[in-house]
């Protein structure tokens, strides 16, 4: 049921993507790329799941081991090189030899996966997470800022007022005052924008 509501998830905020960006074709609006960079997830199972498909179901110890991998394969060090076993184990703060049994069974402590979560700049979740679970909570952020940009007023719809609206508590006296304040803020700056830079005296009725 985990894994269904996961995905149940992930459709809808694909399809919020897919209106805010008025894209059927995903793939054309996000870089699947830094999804999977992202994620951990490789890219090929980002498309499929970006097209309404399932990844392959594995245990959580073939995943985390899948992301070890793909952490050693994908992170650099600043000189361009791969981490080496040994300054991975030391960044989760365990030997090279318990580096080898997670290799084998896939399964970090909470605490040395968090280690080297911080270590790496990696999201929550980055070892643990499902692959639905883990792309959709990547894809929030895009989906903001996408929705941004196709709604202007959308950053005023807060959990808060949601909140106020649905209780009943916005009177119509409120709801007037609000929608006055969000003309008010997305006015452009100069009040002579609009009329190719004439002030008042030379605006025509």
């Amino acid at each position: 049921m985990a894994a269904e509501d996961a995905y149940a998830r992930l459709a809808g905020t694909l399809e919020r993507i897919q209106h805010a960006s008025g894209r059927s074709e995903l793939v054309n609006v996000l870089n699947t790329k830094d999804l999977s960079f992202e994620t951990g997830i490789p890219e090929s199972v980002v498309r499929t799941l970006l097209a309404g498909g399932r990844a392959q179901e594995i245990s959580v110890a073939e995943r985390v081991r899948q992301r070890l991998d793909f952490l050693r394969e994908t992170r650099r060090r600043d000189d361009g090189k791969r981490y080496t076993l040994e300054e991975i184990a030391a960044a989760a703060g365990v030997t090279r030899q318990t580096m080898s049994e997670w290799h084998r069974k896939g399964m970090p402590s909470l605490e040395s996966a968090d280690r080297l979560r911080r270590f790496f700049s990696l999201p929550p979740g980055f070892f643990f997470a499902d692959e639905p679970e883990a792309l959709n909570e990547a894809l929030q952020q895009r989906l903001q800022e996408l929705e941004s940009r196709s709604d202007p007023l959308a950053q005023l719809r807060t959990p808060e007022i949601l909140r106020l609206a649905a209780r009943g508590l916005l009177s119509p006296t409120g709801v007037q005052a609000m929608a006055q304040w969000a003309e008010a803020v997305t006015r452009p700056d100069n009040p002579d924008a609009g009329n190719g830079g004439q002030g008042q005296e030379g605006h025509v009725s």
